[in-house]
């Protein structure tokens, strides 16, 4: 007995030793003590170390960030949960270090999914390493996506979960799919999640059809309950982060907008979630998912270490020297890129790789989808062609336009070429069950013979469907048109540019070309493996293994370009060439003052000023939306308005001159943290106030909403009224004033209804938005206390719910799997009676 568990225990074991040893050469870097240098990460450091000061001094992360944007709310950058549970994303990243572990998550969630399915292990290993180093993974982490990568890490675990129940597995599936759901949901990737919703809600409605007919409905209920229940203690567990991005997505750009912005001008609109210009930023062209097939389907990547250039062998080097053009400035041609994908426009440059997720695997998945049976083949082809129509986005606007208007919570999304995560996820699983039935079912070799032919034409149809695209699509434009457009090197020159276009078209139809050959090789050999496993030349293990080595191989040469080892720099050095201090910094960081802004002109949209000081602008994935249209409006261009950024409390600005040396220009006339005006101006409309800020006099004036004026009240102007700041932290402000009549404040702060609270001497008093983006409050005569404290009721109830939530999940994954095993020892024991 005791041998016959450690032989079922021992390939799992191999399975684990594999998948950290090849996670860790592939980023064998960090053995070396190195560390990516993530642009992204460094982005979320800038914008986080606000919050990490202050809970270094005070023991407590705040939930309001005064470091960006001149103020929002912590949620998204770095808050605190309570929980019971321990740290569950390390223990299954086994401890390796970073970005080792999210290789190794990847892995060991579809190995277990593979599991779930009753896959051999071998062919286990195989779908685990092609899942785990499919080539979007590698560029994610290129840049620092890794919310992305957990949640496509563990997209596998909550799907064996949810297969296990209904395979009526209940006990381990609760246990699976509460441990899944939990995990997924806390990696804090609401589109990856969504995604992952969209297979399972395919998968299911497919087993049901399957239940209905066998008339099955007890199996229905247990299964519709326990899925239910993993996925409302997983929610719960997450209600916090869950709570505070929905109720803080409503102000954001993410949740719509009240005025449309023209140039000057603005008008009043209403709309809800994302624009659909915006939404549909990074779509792909029809033949653009290709890439899952063939990496370099469109180009390759565009931008990044990876980028795909015309080289110097390229046709638009020899179009140039035919017409005369000096050898050293066809050179420099060399270096553009030579994607031609859908992902260009006026502010897109494309993308860093492709999702590429191994040509073998997609013509295994293509095999199974013509002979496999069953709800699940159904489920995961339905979902692969939801993924890719999603991700034409406005390529193919007829489905997804309804798609953004109709499907819930979809218009909150941008980049629909982040949809084929879908058939990552899902090809991987059918490559899978194919091996398994060719190789491992007791009818492999019988099914097979019966669908030769079938393969065969599948194979020769994808083959003419690749060639057609060849000869017919077309090459143009792409981003190196867009670069040379952007320089004056465009079709106002009559004979360079054809030359141009001429010799870009003839290198894309080449690079395709090879793409086609080199798919057509991969056919060759599948093809081969399947034809000498009929002969029984090979046998399955072998076969298994070939089609394994072929594909991590394959993966594994396409992923170094994109994750190459030259991108890890020593781990000293990371944030110290990032956040290195300049001498603007140090300047700034000698006026004591604790209320004053930083306008950085030289970084533009980064954190680098957010590291160091309170910045008036940043980068973050969902500004406030009153905020994005004073940017819009005001701060966009090369001269934004002085008034607003006296409002502001713009106290310094940096810029950059042509020799790129930075210079700090003072602004004594900054109006400080808060001020009390002489009269009021009413706006009737949201656009209305939104102009009216930029001719007002704001140190005397405060634009209102008209329908506020009732609640302000009558306002006298007092030369010898004083407000005076007293105390200022990220979640409380506390100001003195002193006056002979009533007056209006305004505050220098961001205005956000959604937690903060003003208090007059103890007593809550109403925040006015005032200036469009800013809060006022009446005060009245005399000598005063005011507060204003960030307070927001969801945090505290998200907290209570999450922690009780947790103990939920310790519950049902622990009972689940005690169940289970006392079920199946029982089993056992009954049978062998």
């Amino acid at each position: 007995m005791k041998n016959n568990w450690v032989k079922k225990v021992v390939p799992h074991v191999i399975a684990i030793v594999i998948f950290a040893v090849v996670s860790l050469v592939f980023c064998k870097p960090v053995l070396e003590g190195n560390v990516l240098n993530q642009h992204d990460i460094v982005g979320w450091k800038g914008a986080a170390q606000n919050a990490l000061d202050v809970k270094a001094k005070t023991g407590k992360a705040p939930l309001w960030n005064t470091a960006l944007f001149s103020g929002m709310p912590n949620y998204q950058i770095y808050m605190e949960g309570k929980s019971v549970l321990p740290n569950l994303t390390k223990i299954f990243g086994l401890g390796l270090p970073n970005p080792a572990n999210f290789l190794f998550i990847a892995c060991i969630c579809f190995y277990i999914l593979a599991l779930a399915m009753r896959l051999n292990p071998l062919t286990a290993v195989l779908g685990a390493l092609a899942y785990g180093f499919a080539t979007y993974n590698p560029v994610i982490l290129q840049v620092g996506h890794e919310t992305k990568m957990y949640a496509i890490g563990f997209m596998p675990l909550l799907l064996a979960g949810l297969l296990l129940i209904f395979n009526k597995r209940y006990w381990i599936g609760l246990a699976v799919a509460t441990l899944g759901a939990y995990q997924e949901l806390m990696s804090n990737h609401p589109q990856i999640n969504y995604y992952f919703f969209i297979i399972a809600a395919f998968v299911t409605i497919f087993y049901l059809v399957k239940w209905i007919r066998q008339k099955d409905f007890k199996h229905i209920g247990i299964a519709v309950v326990l899925s239910g229940i993993a996925a409302l203690v997983g929610l719960g567990a997450y209600y916090l982060s869950y709570a505070t991005t929905k109720e803080y997505t409503e102000f954001t750009m993410r949740g719509g907008k009240a005025v449309e912005i023209k140039g000057d001008k603005v008008i009043n609109t209403k709309t809800s979630g994302l624009d659909e210009d915006y939404a549909f930023s990074y779509s792909m062209r029809m033949q653009e998912p290709l890439v899952l097939l063939m990496p370099k389907a469109v180009g390759g990547a565009s931008i990044g270490d990876g980028t795909t250039v015309i080289g110097e062998e390229s046709k638009v080097i020899e179009k140039l020297s035919e017409q005369g053009v000096p050898a050293q400035t066809a050179a420099q041609l060399a270096n553009l890129p030579i994607y031609w994908g859908g992902m260009i426009n006026a502010t897109e440059v494309g993308t860093n790789g492709p999702p590429y997720v191994g040509a073998i695997i997609c013509l295994l998945a293509l095999i199974g989808f013509v002979i496999v049976k069953g709800p699940l083949k159904w489920g995961l082809l339905a979902a692969t062609v939801m993924g890719i129509i999603m991700s034409w986005g406005s390529f193919f606007p007829g489905v997804n336009l309804f798609l953004l208007h109709n499907l819930p919570l979809y218009n909150k999304f941008r980049a629909p070429s982040m949809a084929l995560v879908i058939p990552q996820l899902t090809l991987a699983v059918m490559a899978v069950i194919t091996v398994q039935k060719l190789f491992f079912s007791v009818d492999g070799k019988d099914v097979l013979k019966q669908h030769f032919k079938q393969i065969l034409y599948v194979m020769g149809g994808l083959a003419g469907l690749i060639i057609l695209i060849y000869l017919g699509q077309s090459y143009t434009p792409g981003l190196a048109e867009t670069m040379l457009t952007g320089g004056g090197f465009d079709k106002s020159n009559p004979s360079l540019y054809p030359a141009v276009l001429a010799g870009l078209k003839a290198d894309r139809q080449s690079l395709f070309g090879g793409q086609l050959l080199r798919t057509v090789a991969f056919m060759a050999l599948l093809l081969g493996v399947l034809y000498f496993y009929l002969k029984n030349t090979l046998k399955p293990a072998i076969a298994t293994v070939i089609l394994g080595l072929v594909v991590f191989i394959d993966l594994w040469s396409v992923d170094k370009k994109y994750l190459p080892d030259e991108m890890y720099v020593p781990k000293e050095s990371g944030d110290t060439m990032a956040f290195a201090k300049t001498p603007a910094d140090e300047q700034i960081l000698q006026d004591k003052d604790p209320h004053f802004r930083v306008l950085n002109f030289a970084e533009g949209m980064g954190n680098h000023t957010s590291y160091y000081h309170r910045s008036v602008l940043g980068y973050h994935a969902a500004k406030l939306r009153i905020y994005q249209d004073v940017i819009e409006r005001y701060l966009s261009s090369g001269q934004p308005s002085q008034e607003l950024l006296n409002a502001l409390d713009t106290k310094y600005i940096i810029t950059q001159n042509q020799q790129g040396q930075l210079a700090t220009i003072p602004n004594p006339d900054a109006y400080g943290a808060a001020w009390f005006v002489k009269g009021l101006k009413p706006e009737a409309d949201a656009a209305s106030e939104l102009q009216a800020v930029g001719s007002t006099h704001l140190k005397d004036t405060a634009v209102v909403p008209q329908a506020a004026v009732a609640t302000i009240g009558a306002v006298q102007a007092d030369t010898t009224a004083r407000i005076s700041l007293t105390k200022y932290t990220n979640d409380e402000i506390e100001y003195t004033t002193t006056s002979n009549t009533p007056q209006f404040a305004v505050f220098s702060e961001v205005y956000y209804p959604a937690g903060w609270k003003a208090t007059i001497d103890g007593k809550e008093t109403a925040i006015v938005k005032t200036n469009y983006f800013m809060r006022g409050i009446t005060v009245p005569a005399g000598k005063h206390m005011v507060k204003l404290a960030f307070e927001p009721q969801t945090v505290k109830k998200g907290i209570t719910i999450s922690y009780i939530s947790s103990i939920l999940v310790v519950i049902l994954v622990l009972g689940g799997f005690g169940m289970q095993w006392w079920v199946d020892h029982k089993t056992k024991n009954t049978t062998a009676a």
